[in-house]
């Protein structure tokens, strides 16, 4: 375990370089001239040199490069130009809401979708199989909004049990914060449920037509300890990687489903970000989301290690 957690930590910080460039390009040099984009058409070419000036965009592009690498890497995140105050205690309160509702959306899908691929496989070819197996797809193929959308005239309009919005005070209690994180997660849990049920169930099906269980059923294990010892085990190796891609795809800002709900998260964050242009901002935020999306990955590397340690992950590391 010791090694494999060393192998990808050695790959972490590569994979986050390539990140932090792209990121750098792509929010510096695409959208041209900072200081015209900022002021707007009608600024003078004074003020559009004093700004840039004052922004530090007078600067060789290397040096603003490792200013914002250096910063990222010792927690000097700057300060926003739009909202103007510090980047670093905004972008960890957002992430914190968005790990939040991350882990409610995964709690609430993963044992639904697990046991309802478990299901389909042995079902296999029966109505309940086709039943689970198209309502997965479709909901999968259901973009957020839609399903978003409809939750809100449901459950908030019409029976109003949530709220509208899914923004809360530091000052709500437990109850109206989980209230209002429900109808986003439902949302997010609906659109990952079928990927993740799909892969238990093509995972339980290659388990149950193996050599190992069709011995033990000739011996005459019992069903219930064949299912929990000999299937299941095998049959999650798969369904864990999606789970934690998933997990990371949750955990690292969901635009869609938090400016939907009016979720104050790193997802809605980006976007004003991006609306206002706010350069120093939408690099951290994004660059933040990498991490989030990187450690869920290492947790279910080390997580396929610990169910079956004769996995080998060098070729997964290469």
């Amino acid at each position: 375990m010791r090694a494999i957690l060393l192998r990808r930590l050695a790959v972490i910080p590569l994979i986050l370089f390539l990140v932090s460039v792209l990121v750098f390009c792509l929010a510096e040099v695409v959208p041209g001239d900072i200081g015209s984009t900022m002021l707007g058409p009608y600024a003078t070419e004074e003020q559009v040199e004093s700004l840039k000036e004052e922004l530090g965009y007078d600067r060789p592009l290397v040096v603003r490069y490792l200013d914002f690498a250096g910063g990222f890497v010792t927690g000097d995140w700057g300060d926003s130009y739009a909202l103007d105050v510090p980047i670093r205690p905004l972008v960890t309160e957002r992430a914190w809401n968005s790990i939040l509702l991350g882990f409610y959306a995964f709690l609430l899908m993963a044992p639904i979708a697990i046991f309802g691929g478990v299901v389909a496989a042995l079902r296999e070819g029966r109505k309940t199989d086709r039943a689970i197996t198209v309502g997965g797809l479709s909901l999968s193929a259901t973009p957020e909004f839609v399903t978003g959308v409809i939750l809100l005239i449901i459950f908030a309009v019409r029976l109003d049990w949530f709220p509208v919005t899914s923004s809360v005070s530091d000052a709500s209690s437990a109850v109206d914060r989980l209230r209002a994180m429900t109808l986003p997660a439902v949302s997010l849990a609906l659109v990952s449920f079928g990927y993740v049920s799909r892969t238990a169930r093509a995972g339980t099906i290659t388990s149950l037509q193996s050599n190992y269980v069709r011995t033990a059923v000739i011996k005459g294990v019992p069903r219930r300890r064949l299912l929990f010892r000999h299937v299941l085990r095998n049959s999650m190796l798969p369904t864990i990687t999606v789970l934690g891609t998933q997990l990371g795809y949750l955990l690292g800002g969901l635009v869609v489903a938090e400016t939907l709900f009016n979720y104050p998260g790193l997802g809605k964050l980006l976007l004003d970000a991006a609306n206002n242009h706010d350069v120093p901002l939408l690099e951290v935020t994004t660059l933040v989301s990498a991490v989030l999306y990187m450690s869920c990955i290492l947790v279910t590397d080390l997580v396929y290690g610990v169910i079956d340690p004769r996995i080998r992950h060098g070729s997964a590391l290469a």
